[in-house]
């Protein structure tokens, strides 16, 4: 690699995880609807709008994406999803762009992060260069979060229902986002009962 190679800006590209089971839901969560739209269309969108780079979204039926609107984003179907969360990540992070220098990590069931904060950790990881940048939601560190290339054969390493957590535990050259209302909020939604009658998602506020 070149020295001015070297300097230029971090190319960051994103991975959205969308294989999981659901199975605390009942059914086929990602596509609940949520203000119109599938609970993972947000997430897509958000990542569509953003700075991101080249975007993956893994999934784990086909029959989930016929009713999405991938837009920029490609699809990749994890033909074996109950191996877990660590070989959906896996299977993102081998089909990215190889001159990609680093990763965002998106949950799909998170629709509340916005193109602000995607866009907030891609600069940070820019301009920090840090071997990750993470999100930081009332104290608890979290997905969406950059993973450089250089922890990638970490990942890869990972077996069954983990992910980032167990490559970042314990580094100190991690950089930190803490979400503020204006960025949205790390919400999750894991049962019927997290996405009230308003179609928001309890807690995002």
């Amino acid at each position: 690699m070149s020295r001015h190679a070297e300097l230029d800006p971090p190319r960051i590209g994103g991975i959205i995880l969308a294989a999981g089971q659901a199975n605390r839901f009942g059914s086929q969560k990602l596509l609940a609807l949520l203000g119109g739209r599938p609970l993972v269309q947000h997430v897509i969108d958000a990542a569509n709008a953003s700075s991101l780079e080249d975007i993956v979204l893994v999934v784990g039926a086909d029959d989930l994406v016929a009713h999405l609107d991938p837009g920029r984003t490609r699809t990749v179907r994890n033909p074996d999803p109950v191996r877990g969360l660590a070989s959906s990540l896996q299977l993102g992070l081998s089909v990215l762009d190889d001159h990609l220098h680093a990763a965002l990590v998106l949950l799909g069931d998170m629709p509340d992060v916005t193109t602000a904060l995607i866009d907030e950790l891609v600069a940070r990881g820019r301009e920090t260069r840090a071997s990750a940048v993470v999100s930081s939601w009332r104290g608890r560190r979290s997905p969406p979060a950059v993973l450089h290339r250089s922890l990638w054969p970490a990942a890869f390493a990972l077996s069954g229902d983990v992910g980032m957590r167990e490559i970042l535990a314990g580094r100190d050259d991690v950089a930190v986002v803490d979400v503020t209302p204006a960025l949205g909020s790390l919400a999750d939604v894991d049962v019927p009962s997290d996405l009230d009658d308003r179609g928001t998602v309890r807690g995002a506020h």
